[in-house]
């Protein structure tokens, strides 16, 4: 966290004080805390909007008031909390985080609230990789990273398909618990410990919500029983998504499944589904990174190695970089409404605006660029 972010929270933090002074102790001072007046609503505060789309999936016909702090287009790795960020973080019955490293800031916005609750790592559950320091032409393949596929695993639909080498997908939620799972070995999450994007695969998407949905039970006098049937709900619209990425993907042939993108936000999903990274325009997680003339160079000759023929710019992110390495190697870019819903979803009602939506988005973006077009979206999905 730089000098002024931690300025500001301070600043902010001031700001809270005197606000909560005026408003009365904030609900979220006690971890316990539930709502006492009938008909209250518990409050959730969710920090980015992958988080607070999960919250509000798993909440769906209960009383309950999610908050999320960063809007559409927002940053996670730039946001800075406001003074109304911390009211909201101080009044609230549970804080959920995305977790993995991504939201260097909370701790110190959480400390400044006043908030004495529990903060759910929704990432517990994931097994994190990927390195900080990635080079151009690094593979996310499962087999190059860590093994993610099983000899005569079914897939979630109970049907086998293999990838081009003659592996198999290991998209099934029971792969999945078994392999990523950190709980399993007693992994514990290390801020900078891998890539924090952790919701881009659908897996682990999975794994989220699933992480999520147990403290929202352990809420006093919630329904339990109604979480637990949203996340059955939406855990099946996830195999879902799954099941028609993975066969999309499967039906390109793997010399021409290659991605070039703003950052290296998607490595879960090309690690899920067997994609070669090729690489991106920034040297690091961090959207606000910026390369060096170096780093551009080596990224145009990887581009031209791999005959890539799409840079993808996303949606929090400016496509000048992308425009001026497109020109130099003869690459498409897509941005503006082809730009990637990465870091952020869009606004309620868009296409992008639910992870489900963005998702599906992201994948029919990335077919297009290879020279095929995705099929038509099962039903359950295209109403989300």
């Amino acid at each position: 966290m730089n000098l002024r972010t931690s300025s500001l929270i301070a600043l902010a933090g001031l700001s809270t004080l005197a606000l909560a002074a005026c408003s009365g102790p904030a609900a979220g001072t006690d971890a316990s805390a539930a709502p006492t007046a009938e008909g209250e609503a518990f409050t959730v505060v969710a920090t980015t909007t992958q988080v607070a789309d999960f919250t509000r999936e798993l909440t769906d016909g209960l009383n309950v008031e999610v908050t999320q702090l960063l809007q559409p287009g927002m940053s996670a790795h730039s946001f800075e909390p406001t003074p109304a960020d911390l009211v909201a973080l101080g009044s609230a019955d549970l804080v959920v985080s995305s977790g993995a490293g991504l939201e260097e800031w909370l701790d110190a916005a959480v400390s400044s609230s006043g908030y004495a609750g529990e903060v759910v790592d929704a990432s517990a559950g994931v097994t994190l990789s990927g390195s900080h320091e990635h080079d151009h032409g690094e593979e996310a393949h499962a087999e190059d990273e860590h093994a993610h596929a099983e000899e005569g695993h079914d897939h979630a639909e109970g049907e086998e398909h293999s990838h081009a080498e003659g592996e198999e997908h290991s998209h099934a939620e029971e792969a999945t618990a078994e392999e990523t799972t950190a709980e399993a070995d007693g992994h514990e999450h290390a801020e900078g410990e891998g890539n924090p994007h952790t919701w881009t695969s659908p897996a682990n998407a999975k794994l989220m919500a699933t992480e999520i949905a147990t403290h929202l039970e352990e809420l006093p006098g919630i329904d339990a029983a109604a979480v637990q049937a949203n996340a059955d709900a939406y855990d099946a619209e996830l195999t879902e998504l799954d099941t028609w990425i993975a066969a999309n993907v499967d039906a390109v042939p793997e010399a021409d499944r290659v991605v070039v993108t703003n950052h290296d936000a998607l490595h879960y999903y090309l690690e899920q589904y067997g994609i070669t990274f090729v690489g991106s325009i920034m040297p690091s997680f961090d959207d606000s990174a910026e390369p060096s003339a170096a780093e551009i160079d080596a990224l145009i000759a990887e581009i031209k190695e791999h005959n890539v023929k799409a840079i993808f710019t996303e949606t929090q992110l400016s496509p000048q970089n992308a425009e001026t390495i497109a020109a130099q190697t003869g690459a498409k870019v897509f941005s503006g409404d082809k730009a990637l819903a990465t870091d952020a979803l869009g606004e309620p009602g868009t296409p992008t605006g639910t992870y489900v939506g963005a998702t599906v988005h992201n994948t029919q973006m990335i077919i297009e660029s290879w020279g095929a077009t995705a099929t038509d979206v099962p039903e359950v999905l295209a109403q989300q």
